[in-house]
């Protein structure tokens, strides 16, 4: 399977998924996003009604060096220097398994330091630019649940505070740059950064460990060529850039590398610029083809057991009323732009647009303080959202678990359905 991925130009591009090379960056990956019509302040005036009780972050990782450098063309430097930790961001962490144990062996990781960039570092490394955008939304989180609202307290409490991250430094590094920045380096106690072991991970599109979804997926990746325009459009720039014929390189990749330059200040080829939007806009539509919403199965399998946790969480929030759930109050979850973008299309709220660094998709639990009734709250990058299928953007918990409901796994029936070779696409 492998070698087909490969010949379809995805070997150097997707990585984690896959245990060998991920997905890749946004445009600057410090644009500000357009916000939904469904504004912060839509809700505003009724704010006051309701009583939060729960907080989930799911965020993607921040910059970092390029998976994979772009063939044939001048080579960025990617030096040491370019990875040096701020002292802001250091604070008293270990990296433990989902149980508290040694940290389980990284394949993914390993992967990457087989290779080595021009300029002497790996690929797929945070950078200190990615470290600040990480430690900025740590600030960003800070004002609204610390400053604006007392519901955390100000120094990192770990009865209070849930931290996972995939087994991959760039992650486990920003979730330590997200809480510095959170609770300015105060703490009570060392800070745990939860992982599991790359068979069993559901914090990004697991086609190592679920059979079924390499199954769908593999083939979608060599339709690629065939999407309408992409064809065209590939060899077009592959000949600008002087890149020959028998390179695998794919929109992906070669966004991957660009935007990491951009966003370091590193220098681009000059005939990459007057293909930036042909890029951004082809490489959102492969990752569109491999997910296709419109046949659930991929999708489903990509992202419902992380979807279900999420749900879950809330749910063991109101049901539960012993004193280390009562004590729980923030679920931070550190990942992928590829676990970033199914979830956006599972809420049908993807805006076409690569999610940036750092971006975040923050799920709020409240409970109405007159009738006790539950409301979800969703927010992208900052700015709250409407979904669709809910009645407003303080979505009702039983709204929200409908619109879930078509992708939402549990885990016994994931399990078994990524280890069935049968499809219902």
């Amino acid at each position: 399977m492998r070698n087909l991925l490969t010949k379809a130009g995805l070997f150097g591009s997707m990585s984690v998924a896959f245990g060998s090379m991920w997905w890749s960056q946004q445009k600057t990956e410090s644009d500000p996003i357009t916000p939904n019509p469904a504004s912060n302040s839509a809700d505003a005036s009724s704010a006051s009604l309701y009583e939060l009780k729960l907080v989930q972050v799911l965020f993607r990782h921040g910059a970092r060096t390029p998976l994979k450098s772009i063939p044939d063309v001048i080579e960025a430097q990617w030096v040491p220097t370019l990875l040096e930790a701020p002292p802001h961001t250091h604070i008293d962490y270990v990296v433990t398994d989902l149980e508290g144990g040694p940290r389980p062996p990284a394949p993914v990781e390993d992967s990457y330091r087989t290779k080595i960039l021009s300029g002497g570092t790996f690929p797929g490394q945070l950078t200190t630019v990615g470290m600040q955008q990480l430690y900025e939304l740590g600030e960003r989180l800070r004002k609204r649940y610390v400053e604006e609202t007392p519901f955390l307290s100000p120094t990192f409490v770990p009865t209070e505070v849930y931290v996972r991250s995939t087994n991959i430094v760039r992650t486990i590094e920003s979730a330590r740059c997200l809480i510095a920045g959170l609770f300015q380096q105060k703490q009570k106690d060392v800070v745990s950064i939860l992982t599991t072991e790359a068979e069993s991970e559901i914090l990004y599109p697991n086609y190592h460990g679920c059979q079924l979804l390499k199954l769908l997926v593999g083939p979608r990746w060599a339709e690629l060529s065939t999407l309408p325009g992409v064809a065209a459009d590939l060899q077009s720039i592959l000949s600008a850039l002087g890149i020959a014929a028998h390179q695998h390189v794919d929109f992906i990749l070669i966004r991957d590398d660009m935007v990491a330059r951009e966003t370091h200040g590193l220098p681009v080829p000059p005939a990459l610029s007057s293909w930036r939007d042909t890029v951004e806009e082809r490489a959102v539509d492969m990752i569109c083809h491999l997910y296709e919403p419109g046949k659930r199965e991929a999708l489903q399998l990509s992202v419902g057991a992380l979807l279900h946790m999420l749900l879950d969480n809330m749910e063991k929030k109101l049901e539960d009323s012993s004193a280390e759930a009562n004590s729980r109050k923030l679920f931070l979850y550190s990942a992928h732009d590829t676990t970033l973008i199914p979830c956006l299309m599972a809420l049908e709220i993807f805006d076409m647009k690569w999610p940036p660094y750092a971006a975040d998709v923050t799920l709020e639990l409240h409970q109405n303080r007159r009738t006790g009734d539950a409301f979800v709250k969703v927010s992208y990058a900052g700015q709250d959202q409407l979904i669709p299928g809910c009645s407003g953007v303080y979505c009702p918990l039983q709204e929200f678990k409908q619109v879930l409901s078509a992708h939402s796994l549990n885990p016994d029936v994931y399990r078994s359905r990524c280890n069935s070779t049968g499809r219902t696409d």
